[in-house]
């Protein structure tokens, strides 16, 4: 029987968040629901508040959560009622030619539950990133379901289910930062604190943060940066360099997503280095660089998209790296907030305020 619970909805373009009656239907083939314990406040919600991602509204918030399984539908085994699962939204399909070449991380056929939820009325509701988890309850696909150790806290856990992996992936994976490597993070949100935190477990030597908000750069140094630039006060590029011997560093994330920031990665990287770009661009931006330039410096220019995770992979691994002590997941949580907050939560992201609310339910 379908069920009736609260969530974040967001009627229309820029229009305020409203906490609406949503209708959860029982899980179909593939499908389960899951009861939220905790979802953090990710710039990608605001991103679809203000339109930046399509037009389908309403849209139903939140997608960087964590809960208990409740009810699976038929043909699910992987999880089952009781299990706590971190919610991904790169459910991967096993078939595609990504998958087949067993690079299932770049999956070409990523999917969603196939149901809807809706308002009241019968209105057809957008999950954002297929998860919609500023409610009570949300119905996903299974399979951006990852089971994970239950005794980790929900508000922390949640946060794999995007930025902290976007940006700890990007280093990891995507950066492939090696031991002794020298990097450079630009844009120390919370997907470039992640990328900090990453660059640090990877054993990078010397890992730069560079920002515009000496309150980022602060927290940037309590993450592991050993070096810092307030990139309003000169040149980042040159900065970099001056901080690794006048060669640039051997990988740049640009945590941003401007023009401007990812020609700054591009000539603060060394020769034959690499830019990773986790920063999420509009889709009116466009970039121009000499092509000489790109041809002459050699190395890779990547993008990393959810960090190149693996959930099933990934997630466990780092839930487990937590309980070792060996990152700390807990240090990117600001604040807990309830569901009528998130308004003011996305006023406190614009002001560069937190580093993470966590709605906790």
């Amino acid at each position: 029987m379908a069920q009736q619970v609260q969530g974040v909805v967001a009627p229309g373009r820029n229009e305020p968040v409203r906490v609406e009656t949503i209708v959860i239907p029982d899980p179909g083939p593939g499908e389960a629901v899951v009861k939220i314990q905790a979802c953090g406040v990710c710039h990608t919600d605001l991103h679809y508040k203000q339109g930046g991602i399509n037009d389908e509204f309403p849209f139903l918030l939140g997608h960087e959560a964590a809960g208990v399984v409740e009810s699976v539908g038929e043909g699910v085994t992987d999880v089952a009622p009781g299990d706590f699962v971190i919610l991904n939204w790169r459910a991967v399909c096993g078939q595609c030619r990504a998958c087949l070449r067993g690079r299932p991380w770049y999956c070409f056929d990523t999917h969603n539950a196939k149901q809807r939820m809706t308002l009241l009325d019968g209105t057809e509701l957008s999950p954002a990133l297929g998860i919609g988890a500023f409610a009570e309850k949300t119905l996903v696909a299974a399979g951006q379901c990852t089971k994970v150790d239950p005794a980790v806290a929900p508000e922390v856990a949640g946060l794999l289910g995007c930025g902290v992996m976007a940006g700890i992936g990007a280093a990891l994976n995507t950066g492939n930062v090696g031991r002794g490597d020298t990097v450079a993070v630009i844009g120390c949100g919370g997907v470039g604190d992640a990328a900090i935190v990453g660059a640090r477990l990877a054993g990078a030597s010397r890992i730069i943060a560079v920002d515009i908000d000496e309150r980022k750069l602060a927290k940037a140094r309590e993450m592991g940066a050993t070096h810092t630039v307030d990139s309003r006060a000169g040149d980042p590029v040159e900065a970099i360099r001056e901080l690794t011997g006048g060669f640039g560093a051997d990988v740049v994330i640009e945590a941003v997503g401007r023009p401007e920031t990812y020609r700054q990665a591009f000539y603060a990287r060394d020769l034959a280095g690499t830019v990773v770009l986790v920063g999420v661009p509009t889709p009116e931006m466009t970039l121009e660089l000499p092509l000489l330039d790109v041809f002459g410096r050699g190395g890779a220019l990547k993008s990393s998209w959810y960090g190149d995770c693996l959930p099933s992979r990934d997630f466990p691994m780092l839930i487990d790296l937590h309980q070792q002590g060996r990152i700390d997941l807990g240090a990117f949580v600001t604040e807990t907030i309830g569901l009528g907050e998130v308004e003011k939560a996305f006023a406190r992201m614009h002001e560069g305020d937190v580093l993470r609310s966590v709605v906790v339910l």
